[in-house]
């Protein structure tokens, strides 16, 4: 059974999001060990400057660092990854289990995204939409996607 991990910033505060994601989390535990780590936002004035909003990244990009898995391949998903079609997304697990890495992270930042550098680091960088979306729905959003894809492969009916 694959590995997945999530990692996240900031805590998912309203109950509709929270719901969401723990039914996919348990529509997820048939196909794969899914592990979803939760790392506080860094604190920032109401109006920051560029600056600040960057150190903060930095430290947010640590704290990720700090809870990645040893061979891991990581997704970064931010608005200048590449957009996939869920069959898409299907074929890059599919090609991720072929690989020699042991676990799947996928990042998923805060209100002001993720660090350059970590994005950098990525083995693939995804987008969810051109569209702008809170970054707690991204999760619901990803978490869907991925029971999604698992659905896809295995040839159900659930992706229509």
């Amino acid at each position: 059974m694959i590995s997945v991990h999530l990692i996240c910033v900031g805590k998912l505060k309203e109950r509709f999001y929270q719901e969401a994601c723990a039914e996919y989390c348990k529509r997820l535990s048939p196909y794969c060990r899914l592990t979803v780590t939760e790392l506080p936002e860094e604190r920032l004035p109401q109006s920051p400057s560029q600056a600040q909003i960057d150190a903060a990244l930095r430290k947010e990009a640590q704290a990720i660092r700090a809870k990645l898995p040893p061979s891991a391949d990581v997704v970064a998903l931010c608005v200048e990854g590449r957009e996939r079609s869920s069959q898409a997304f299907a074929g890059l697990l599919h090609t991720w289990e072929h690989s020699a890495a042991k676990h799947l992270v996928f990042l998923i930042g805060g209100s002001y995204g993720l660090d350059e550098a970590l994005k950098g680091e990525a083995w693939a960088k995804l987008s969810m939409s051109p569209m702008t979306f809170p970054h707690h729905l991204a999760r619901v959003m990803l978490l869907e996607q991925l029971y999604r894809a698992f659905k896809i492969r295995e040839g159900s009916s659930y992706h229509k």
